[in-house]
């Protein structure tokens, strides 16, 4: 059977979503509903026209922690007037009546779709995110026509292209590998179609071709943003900079990065290691400005002997005021090291910012186990919450300023649940994200994020 067809029968599997959004109060009942095998949330509401939460506020039971939707429940369904009205006003029309902003959205979602391997698991569940936002949206009065390819390595996309509802795309999610952003890229410059790349390929288009974004950041890109941020945020500090001795670190580029630009600044720092002893430990750090500590890796096993140094420290001098700055890999060990992320008032560099703790992480979690029977995959960061910030961005987008939608910091005003997002002109070409934030572990027991 082709690929294409293929994709409609995982298609009736994935359609199982959620919204995000908190509809009004319902006010009446116009029947009930005995919950059959198999059924979901996001089916039954499709079923009688309402949004999942006119169905959960009509059943308030079933926003209980733990609750599961069984054979044989009655569930009461409101009446459809109910719906809850758009907040957001559709910008005004100033084109024809084929303009995006008056009307639904066409997205196209190319990637590999399937579960055969990684890539198809890691994508499915990113697409989940993408029709989860896609119910959301609706809440804002934005309609959304989805028609997703599965699109494995192996695969030609000049196939995909082929469908008369690609070319019909107002924007396209994809690909997943280089291979397929040649024939990709002059697809979507011949029809006028915005292409969102997710995640990391080799995409040279982006220089000359204008309908791209690119939402990846390199490692390096990340790592000189991070060094330019450090200096300038702490440059009234006194650093210390603390040798871990992990020979397969890759962070020394950074800390090597920090020596070099603070010695040109004609700012002092200091190097320490683990393995030094108490009082030769202690010497590395003032007693007349803050402190703010750097680590050569981003190991926990390391992570955790610093913080047992830096807590002995205090006990013997406890004057000291002692920041740590920290990676993006910090964010996995919240566990095991959260009490000290809040005691060292710990700042971490990174381009998302997955809290357990926030409520909207958590309603979004607890919805997609709803609708897909399954909790998200145990990695930073979360893929369907990637995909539900990613497809809310640009949907929002398309729909307030249309075609000239480029992602510009302060263009929606939009709070993402993980994954930020802005973007600049790269030269003549097309657009890059260049967000980066620092997620800060305060002493009062709060996380903020700043973003630059």
């Amino acid at each position: 059977m082709r690929r294409y067809l293929r994709y409609f029968l995982l298609l009736a599997v994935l359609c199982l979503t959620a919204g995000l959004v908190t509809a009004q109060e319902s006010e009446s009942i116009r029947g009930l509903h005995k919950v059959k095998k198999k059924e979901t949330v996001f089916g039954i509401s499709r079923t009688y026209g309402i949004t999942i939460e006119q169905l959960l506020d009509a059943n308030p039971e079933m926003k209980e922690p733990g609750y599961e939707l069984k054979k044989g429940m009655i569930l009461k369904i409101p009446y459809e007037s109910h719906a809850v009205k758009p907040q957001e006003t559709p910008a005004p029309v100033t084109a024809s009546s084929d303009d995006v902003r008056n009307r639904e959205i066409r997205l196209g979602v190319m990637l590999p779709l399937h579960d055969i391997n990684g890539d198809g698991r890691r994508m499915v569940e990113y697409y989940r995110g993408v029709l989860m936002a896609c119910d959301s949206v609706k809440k804002l009065g934005i309609s959304v026509d989805v028609h997703a390819w599965n699109t494995p390595e192996d695969w030609d996309i000049r196939q995909t292209l082929l469908d008369e509802h690609a070319a019909k795309c107002d924007l396209i999610i994809g690909p997943l590998y280089s291979k397929q952003m040649e024939a990709l890229s002059k697809f979507v410059e011949k029809h006028d179609i915005q292409l969102v790349i997710p995640f990391s390929i080799n995409a040279p288009q982006l220089t000359t071709n204008r309908n791209i974004f690119q939402v990846w950041q390199s490692p390096q890109e990340i790592n000189d943003a991070s060094v330019n941020l450090f200096v300038d945020q702490f440059r009234n500090f006194h650093t210390v900079i603390v040798d871990c001795n992990d020979s397969t670190s890759k962070k020394g580029s950074f800390t090597a990065a920090v020596r070099r630009q603070l010695e040109q600044r004609g700012l002092e720092y200091s190097v320490t290691s683990l393995k030094s002893g108490e009082e030769n430990f202690s010497k590395a750090f003032s007693r007349t400005k803050s402190n703010v500590v750097i680590l050569n890796t981003a190991r926990s096993q390391e992570l955790g002997v610093a913080f047992s140094k830096l807590n002995g420290l205090k006990v013997v001098s406890p004057e000291l005021n002692i920041t740590m700055y920290g990676y993006a890999e910090w964010l996995m060990y919240t566990k095991a090291h959260l009490e000290n992320f809040y005691k060292y008032n710990t700042y971490i560099p990174s381009t998302f910012n997955y809290n357990p703790l926030s409520l909207a992480t958590q309603r979004i979690e607890q919805k997609y186990r709803w609708n897909f029977h399954s909790d998200m995959q145990n990695r930073l960061p979360r893929l369907a919450i990637t995909g539900f910030d990613q497809a809310y961005f640009f949907l929002r987008g398309l729909h307030k300023y249309g075609k000239t939608f480029n992602g510009a910091a302060g263009m929606l005003g939009y709070e993402p649940v993980q994954t930020p997002l802005k973007f600049d002109r790269y030269g003549n070409g097309g657009l890059r994200n260049r967000m980066l934030e620092l997620v800060h572990y305060k002493p009062d027991h709060k996380v903020e994020t700043i973003k630059f």
